[in-house]
């Protein structure tokens, strides 16, 4: 499967779920374009869309908490991405300052 194989929405985007290839741990959730995936897969660091600023965005650039790709698999729909990485920097995914960007329990 290649970028182009992906299926995107009709923003032409596809979600990404960034996994901790080690450990399993989900740190994040982000959005990626056709270009972004490719860059990714080229580059070897996640590269993503920001849907807030309308821009490319590669993770770690001005923060120095980079995301070194180790695997990037798509599901059984082609419509989603998991990207396994080692997170670098400080060991922190989200703009919190946390390690993982899901930290909020959600009550029943």
């Amino acid at each position: 499967m290649t970028p182009d194989d992906v299926r995107y929405d009709e923003r032409g985007l596809v979600p990404a779920i960034v996994q901790q290839h080690d450990s399993g741990e989900v740190l994040m959730l982000a959005w990626m374009t056709r270009e972004t995936l490719a860059e990714t897969l080229a580059g070897g660091e996640t590269v993503f869309w920001s849907r807030s600023r309308g821009q490319r965005w590669h993770k770690g650039e001005t923060s120095g908490n980079t995301q070194h790709v180790v695997a990037v698999t798509a599901d059984c729909d082609g419509d989603v991405v998991l990207v396994q990485v080692d997170q670098g920097g400080a060991g922190v995914a989200c703009h919190t300052g946390r390690r993982s960007c899901f930290h909020r329990p959600v009550a029943r």
